[in-house]
C-alpha cells in the first residue's frame, strides 16, 4: 500500500472516530446498566454483567479523580498480593488485562468522564464532561465504582519518589524488596498509622512514626500496641518537609520539629502515608447517603445504596480494606445484585 493510501485511510479512520464520538454524545443513549469507574470493582462488575448478556456500558474516565483509566492501580508498580500472578505484575499491566477481559465479553467502554448525574427518577440521567448542556444519556441502573484517592502531603520530591519509596498502602507495598530490612517511616497519628507501622515491622529493620503533635489520635489499644513495640520509634512534634534520594529510590526524609523548628535528616528507604483517603463521591453528593467521611453508605452485606437501582462497589464504599481483591469482590456483588434487580423491574 502506498504512503498516500495509508495516509488517506488514517484520515478516514480518524474522521470516523470523531464523527462516531460526536454522534454518541449528541444522541440520548440509553443503557440497561452503566458502570462509572474502571478499577478492579468496575471491571469485575462489567465482566459479570457482560456474561449475563446485559450489555453494560462503562465510562472509564479521562483522568477522573486524578487517575488514568484503571484507577489507583495505574500508579502502582509491583502488585504481588493479587491471586493468579505468582510472579507479581505491574499495576498498569494488570488493569490492561482487566480491560481486555471486559471488552472481550462485550462491555462497551467510553474513555470519558461522567461529570453529573440525576438520580431523582428512573431512568437515571447522566452527563459527560464538557457536555453538561446537552441532552443527557440515561440508564435503568447504575454502578458507582469511582474509587478513592489517598491523601498526600505534596512534599518536594514526592512526585519523583512516589512508588519508588513512597506509598499510601503498607499492606499493598510493604513486602516489596525495596523495603525489606530497611528503615521505614509512617506519617500519621491515628489508628491507620498505628496499624500500618505495626504491619511494616514484619519487613523493615525499624519503623519511625512521625506525629505532628505530642499525642496520638489512635485508640488506646492501638496506641499502646504502637508505643510498646521495640521496633517502632515515635517522633513527636515532627513533620516531613522534603523527600530525597538518588533519583531512583528514596533514601532520606527531611523533618522539622513543630515546636523548635529544628531541621533534621532521617535516613529511611520507605515513606508511608497514613493520613486518610478521599472517596470520589462529589458526583453523587446530596443524592446518595454518605457517611461522615464521604463514603457511600450501602446496606449491610450488600452494594445497594439509598437509591433503588444504584449500586456502589470498590473503594468508594470501602474505608476499611481498600485492596484490589476486595474491590473486585464488591464489583461481583454489585453485578449480581444489579442483574437480579433488573430482572425484577425490567423483565424481558
Amino acid at each position: 500500500m502506498s504512503l498516500f493510501s495509508r495516509f488517506t485511510l488514517a484520515v478516514r479512520s480518524s474522521n470516523q472516530h470523531v464523527l462516531s464520538r460526536l454522534l454518541a454524545v449528541q444522541r440520548n443513549m440509553h443503557s440497561k446498566v452503566v458502570i462509572i469507574g474502571s478499577g478492579p470493582a468496575g471491571h469485575t462488575a462489567a465482566l459479570y454483567l457482560s456474561r449475563a448478556t446485559l450489555e453494560p456500558v462503562m465510562f472509564e474516565g479521562q483522568f477522573a479523580n486524578g487517575f488514568a483509566p484503571g484507577g489507583q492501580l495505574t500508579t502502582t508498580t509491583d502488585v504481588e498480593n493479587y491471586p493468579g500472578f505468582p510472579e507479581g505484575i505491574m499495576g498498569g499491566k494488570m488493569m490492561e488485562k482487566f480491560r481486555e477481559q471486559s471488552v472481550r465479553f462485550g462491555t462497551k467502554i467510553y474513555t470519558e468522564t461522567v461529570s453529573k448525574v440525576d438520580l431523582s427518577m428512573r431512568p437515571f440521567k447522566f452527563w459527560r464532561e464538557n457536555y453538561e448542556d446537552k441532552v443527557p444519556d440515561t440508564a435503568d441502573a447504575l454502578i458507582i465504582a469511582t474509587g478513592a484517592a489517598a491523601k498526600r502531603l505534596n512534599l518536594p520530591g514526592e512526585d519523583i519518589y512516589w512508588q519508588k519509596g513512597i506509598s499510601a498502602c503498607a499492606v499493598c507495598d510493604g513486602a516489596l524488596p525495596i523495603f525489606r530490612k530497611k528503615p521505614l517511616a509512617v506519617v500519621g497519628g491515628g489508628d491507620s498509622a498505628a496499624e500500618e507501622a505495626t504491619y511494616l515491622t514484619k519487613f523493615g529493620s525499624h519503623v519511625y512514626v512521625l506525629v505532628r503533635r505530642d499525642k496520638l489520635r489512635a485508640s488506646k489499644v492501638m496506641a499502646n500496641r504502637l508505643l510498646s513495640n521495640p521496633n517502632i520509634t515515635v517522633l513527636w512534634n515532627t513533620i516531613a518537609i522534603e523527600c530525597k534520594g538518588d533519583g531512583s529510590v528514596l533514601n532520606l526524609l527531611v523533618t522539622k520539629d513543630t515546636k523548635t523548628g529544628e531541621i533534621k535528616d532521617l535516613p529511611v528507604n520507605g515513606l508511608f502515608y497514613a493520613i486518610g483517603h478521599v472517596p470520589a463521591t462529589d458526583l453523587v453528593k446530596e443524592q446518595l447517603k454518605l457517611d461522615s467521611d464521604g463514603y457511600i453508605i450501602t446496606e449491610p452485606d450488600s452494594t445497594c445504596t439509598s437509591v433503588e437501582g444504584v449500586f456502589a462497589a470498590g473503594d468508594v464504599k470501602d474505608k476499611k480494606y481498600r485492596q484490589a481483591v476486595t474491590s473486585a469482590g464488591t464489583g461481583c456483588m454489585a453485578a449480581l445484585e444489579c442483574e437480579r434487580w433488573l430482572s425484577e423491574h425490567f423483565p424481558e
